[in-house]
């Protein structure tokens, strides 16, 4: 049998929750939940001002797109396809063209069980990057994109930063 991969679907703007609530009750209406696996609209942390408070918000990480994994077949085709607000799938012509692991990989999905070793309230040293030698600690983790919100101190006084796992170490007194 095929393997699940997961694939783009373009949407209408502002169609993205509506797709994705319609074609899970497809699938389970038409009990296709071995062929559609999964209908993600991924969601991206950002910090906002409102009235001179920041505040954070999460937004849509791809506007206008759905991920769907699943087996690609003419049925799983079909019905992606003609879910109310979709309006095709991305890929050259008709032809889908499913993700590589790295694409999937850098959206963060699939990675909540992944292992890391920082504690908010830990304090760590920037080892790469604009903050280097920069020590600070870590106010939230975000294990889906692989970052950490530090802070430092800009213009006198404390601005929230995000960093990747990749560019701190931990710093272990």
């Amino acid at each position: 049998m095929a393997e699940a991969q997961w694939y783009v679907v373009h949407t209408y703007s502002g169609y993205e929750n509506k797709v994705k609530v319609d074609l899970e009750k497809t699938i389970e209406n038409r009990k296709l939940q071995d062929v559609i696996m999964e209908v993600s609209v991924p969601l991206i942390d950002s910090i906002e001002m409102k009235n001179g408070v920041r505040k954070k918000v999460q937004k849509k990480m791809l506007p206008g797109y759905v991920l769907v994994r699943m087996i690609m077949n003419d049925d799983s085709w079909y019905v992606v396809r003609n879910t109310r607000g979709v309006t095709g799938f991305v890929g050259p012509g008709s032809k889908p063209v499913p993700l590589t692991e790295q694409e999937v990989y850098n959206m963060g999905i699939n990675r909540e069980n992944e292992e890391f070793e920082f504690v908010e309230g830990e304090t760590v040293t920037v080892i790469n990057g604009a903050w280097l030698n920069t020590q600070s600690v870590i106010k939230a983790i975000n294990p889906a994109k692989r970052t950490l919100t530090i802070t430092v101190e800009m213009f006198g006084r404390e601005t929230p930063v995000e960093v990747d796992f990749d560019d701190v170490k931990v710093e272990h007194y």
